[in-house]
């Protein structure tokens, strides 16, 4: 599980796919008091941040267009509560950019 904090535009096809169906689920945990995944690191950074994490979702998105996916599933905005901003990371973001160009993957080829 994981919620990347860098931008989309430089995550390959696999990873932005994929942190976008994670945030669908870190949404469903929080908002709809699921208890699968309830304790991970990821999903507790995101408690009380709902409005950040709608943003990334929102960010998300936008890359997923500019790469020519439609989107169908929107978040419920009424929902978007708490902090609008992310300051807690489970890495840095140099650690992140690090783990990502190590991966066998086209994360931070195109920019």
């Amino acid at each position: 599980m994981r919620i990347w904090d860098i931008e989309p535009k430089y995550l390959c096809q696999k990873h932005l796919i994929a942190e976008h169906r994670e945030l669908h689920g870190t949404w469903n945990i929080i908002t709809l008091g699921k208890k699968g995944y309830s304790q991970h690191p990821e999903t507790k950074r995101w408690v009380g941040k709902l409005a950040a994490l709608e943003k990334r979702h929102s960010r998300l998105v936008k890359e997923m267009k500019k790469r020519g996916y439609k989107h169908f599933s929107p978040l419920d905005k009424k929902l978007a509560e708490g902090i609008a901003v992310q300051k807690t990371k489970l890495q840095s973001i140099a650690m992140q950019k690090e783990i990502l160009k190590n991966k066998p993957c086209g994360c931070f080829v195109k920019k």
